[in-house]
């Protein structure tokens, strides 16, 4: 292994950023021939990239099996650190391009269901509106699941999300995150329904209801469970985490959804939707904005971000 008096000789002028794009794509793809074919080289190129590579690290970066290929301890390493080393050289590249152009560049928010139907709509059309040029891929991540995965690999530039209580400990470490608002848990029901004439609900008005709820684990779900079997009441019917589908059998019939009420709050007007007067105790998880630590954003990500603080202040 290299030591650090021999990083320019041995590893500063002989790593090429070329070879580590083809064992990305030789990782990401499973098989030497597959990423030949995605990079557009011969596979017996991309064999001489990887052993020139190992050469330089004098490690084996990829073990080669009947199957294909998988990934050694010192693979994962390169992959790691490399990730990081190409995400900042692509952000070099798009700061480089915001400069000479400050209406274009892209934007990568991954973001929760619940803000994708809430804030993020009258984000967009108001950036959209200002910065015509950018791009925005947006994309759904499940942060309550999975943590934030996003981030890690460089796939997002920030994450729009609720509190994920199983990942806080993850908020401290490599992230940095800033509440941009509380989100009030709330019942709602079609505009039309019956239920939406009623002043004022008890929990044990509901059970005959036909409540559409996200599961028990989740800060929504439980307090439901918990106000209905206070009441003596079984609980939802239907239990999904999917907001949209909440939000769709709540638009029609005798569906009661448990939404964020973030939905209505940002969205006057664009659900038919009321929300039901129901004496029961709701929590209000904060909504986080939740970047990298140490990773400076560029010029569009960061008016991205100065407008979903000015539309959280103003609804």
């Amino acid at each position: 292994m290299a030591n650090p008096r021999d990083w320019s000789a041995r590893i500063g002028r002989r790593v090429r950023l070329r070879d580590l794009h083809v064992l990305f794509a030789v990782v990401q793809l499973g098989s030497m021939a597959k990423a030949g074919i995605h990079l557009g080289m011969s596979q017996s190129a991309v064999s001489q990239a990887i052993a020139a590579l190992e050469g330089s690290l004098q490690v084996p970066l990829l073990d080669r099996t009947p199957r294909g290929v998988e990934v050694t301890a010192y693979g994962a390493a390169v992959l790691r650190r490399g990730r990081a080393a190409f995400d900042e050289l692509k952000m070099a590249v798009q700061e480089i391009e915001s400069l000479s152009d400050p209406t274009g560049g892209e934007i990568r928010i991954a973001c929760a269901e619940s803000i994708a139907a809430g804030i993020l709509p009258s984000v967009i059309e108001r950036f959209v509106k200002r910065y015509p040029r950018v791009r925005l891929n947006v994309f759904q991540t499940t942060p309550h699941l999975t943590g934030f995965h996003a981030l890690h690999e460089r796939t997002a530039d920030a994450v729009f999300t609720l509190m994920p209580k199983p990942f806080e400990e993850d908020l401290g470490e490599r992230l940095q995150a800033e509440v941009l608002f509380h989100d009030r848990v709330c019942l709602a029901a079609g505009a039309d329904s019956a239920w939406a004439r009623r002043r004022k609900i008890r929990p044990a008005e509901l059970a005959d209801a036909a409540i559409v709820s996200p599961a028990s684990d989740t800060p929504g779900g439980a307090a439901v469970v918990d106000a209905l079997r206070a009441a003596g009441v079984a609980g939802p019917q239907i239990m999904t985490f999917s907001v949209h589908l909440r939000t769709i059998l709540s638009l029609n019939g005798p569906f009661i959804a448990v939404l964020p009420h973030s939905i209505l709050r940002f969205n006057p007007g664009r659900y038919p939707l009321k929300e039901l007067r129901v004496d029961m105790p709701m929590p209000q998880p904060p909504a986080l904005l939740v970047t990298l630590k140490n990773r400076t954003l560029s010029p569009p990500v960061q008016r991205f971000i100065e407008l979903a603080r000015e539309v959280a202040r103003e609804a």
